[in-house]
């Protein structure tokens, strides 16, 4: 029968993901990284969780810095809480006792400190000074030892901070339970954050480099997607239940509607129509069943403005719960974050509409490109998982011509529904045309037809466009006018 460890809730977003669960009860790890990487403060927060569990934690620091300035710092992240001090949380400077009595009666005076307080983690800051103070590595290989065996005997987790790059051959390196790396790097003009887990003894872990940052609540890390949902949370759920798009004559093309839980691309140039459509399909949204609007270069204000031309009140929707909008303007977002974002929202709102305005959005704020066909393959067999019925855009360069030529083949793949909004130019006017490419398991109308964008409808399809020359024919009752609101 395979054991489960006991683990300790950093309650660090994202860490306890990378960590397989948590830290692991009574084990040890190192927390490495350059100075201003964040390991002063993700060992803070870890620490002020592990009090607000009600549990005891004592924080030693080597430095020569006094608390005074680490409080002052501390003060102004949210998990920073005064009344904690002294009582669940201990801080002491051992420095001088490091400096003048050496590791030997470092490790006393922290035996005795631990049974006093019976603490349950022990934060050690400063792991560079007790190297420094060992004559040779079977001193500091002795140091950790005897430490990690009192911490065990206590059933006390401890963490090790240094700033200094610590060899995988180390004597630290190979007594510690695990090794958790923070790496800070520029990337162009941009500072990105990263943590890998290097070492997890007894534990899994999830593998490569993960995104975080640093705000007013500490630090927030996003795993990887592709790591993370490297299979869906849940299992697909494959009804032939059919989705209302909001263009009714756009469903009488696919025969009925979207599939349900299925993503839908609309790829076209801009102005084409693409976040007419996705207004169009918003509007049905209830409070029972709301919809998502997440998107990038659209401010509220702007789609609020464009909804209102089409007699959409994005207003009404939002106020009755039956929308929600999330924008992320294209400057510096995290690929990983914005997908967890997304994918927190759908959970936690019960979306059952999702319109995502540029998928362009995604593909930009990645700064690996190679990783691109495995995110997108992990978010959308995620958002399947959630039976969230989603449509997004992807805006091609070209005006003219059937296919999306700058949407890679593999990523296509990976999307159920595809259709093409571009402009085509007739008897020297510029008109639009909507042709349907595939349907997940499905026939569909094959034909290419004119779209129109009419002021207080939205979006209407008005028959077919035979040729160059040639104007639209109409297709009958069926193809004209919209869902109604």
């Amino acid at each position: 029968m395979t054991m489960k460890l006991a683990r300790l809730r950093s309650e660090v977003p994202g860490l306890d993901t990378i960590l397989g669960g948590g830290l692991v009860d009574g084990s040890s790890y190192i927390i490495q990284g350059r100075p201003g990487a964040g390991k002063t403060i993700l060992a803070n927060q870890i620490a002020f969780a592990h009090a607000r569990q009600g549990r005891r934690v004592l924080y030693i620091t080597l430095l020569a810095e006094s608390h005074d300035r680490l409080f002052q710092s501390l003060s102004t992240l949210s998990y920073y809480d005064a009344s904690r001090l002294g009582h669940e949380l201990t801080y002491l400077s051992l420095f001088r006792t490091l400096r003048e009595e050496g590791l030997s009666a470092l490790v006393r005076t922290l035996r005795q400190e631990l049974l006093r307080q019976g603490s349950s983690l022990l934060v050690l800051d400063g792991l560079l000074n007790a190297r420094e103070s060992g004559s040779t590595n079977l001193d500091v290989k002795a140091f950790v030892a005897e430490l990690q065996a009192h911490a065990a005997f206590t059933g006390c987790t401890v963490l090790f901070l240094t700033s200094a790059r610590i060899d995988d051959s180390s004597p630290e390196h190979t007594m510690v339970d695990g090794v958790i790396e923070l790496q800070e790097e520029l990337m162009g003009v941009r500072t990105v954050r990263n943590m890998r887990v290097a070492k997890s003894r007894g534990s899994s872990a999830l593998g490569g480099t993960h995104q975080y940052e640093i705000g007013d609540d500490g630090i927030v890390i996003y795993p990887r997607l592709e790591a993370e949902f490297n299979r869906p949370s849940e299992p697909e759920s494959l009804d032939s239940r059919r989705f209302p798009s909001g263009v009714r004559a756009f469903d009488e093309v696919v025969h009925g509607g979207l599939p349900e839980a299925s993503i839908t691309v609309l790829a076209g140039p801009a102005g084409s129509g693409k976040t007419t459509f996705g207004l169009n399909y918003l509007r049905l949204a209830t409070p029972e069943a709301p919809a998502l609007h997440f998107g990038f270069f659209e401010t509220p204000a702007r789609l609020a403005l464009k909804a209102r031309t089409l007699g959409i009140d994005i207003a009404a929707l939002v106020e009755s719960g039956a929308l929600h909008i999330l924008w992320n303007p294209p400057t510096e977002n995290l690929v990983d974050g914005l997908a967890h974002q997304l994918l927190h929202a759908v959970r936690e709102l019960r979306v059952r509409r999702l319109f995502l305005d540029g998928l362009a959005g995604f593909e930009r704020s990645s700064l690996d490109r190679s990783r691109i066909t495995a995110f997108f393959a992990a978010l959308t067999n995620e958002l399947r998982a959630t039976g969230v019925t989603t449509v997004a855009t992807w805006e091609t360069r070209d005006a003219g011509g059937l296919p999306p030529t700058d949407l890679s083949p593999v990523i296509l793949s990976l999307m159920d529904n595809l259709a093409v909004l571009r402009q085509v130019e007739i008897d020297g006017e510029l008109r639009r045309a909507l042709s349907v490419i595939k349907v997940r398991d499905s026939d569909f109308k094959s034909s290419v037809h004119e779209v129109r964008i009419v002021p207080g409808e939205g979006m209407t399809v008005v028959g077919i466009l035979r040729s160059a020359g040639a104007t639209a024919v109409p297709a009958g009752d069926s193809l004209a006018g919209d869902a109604p609101a």
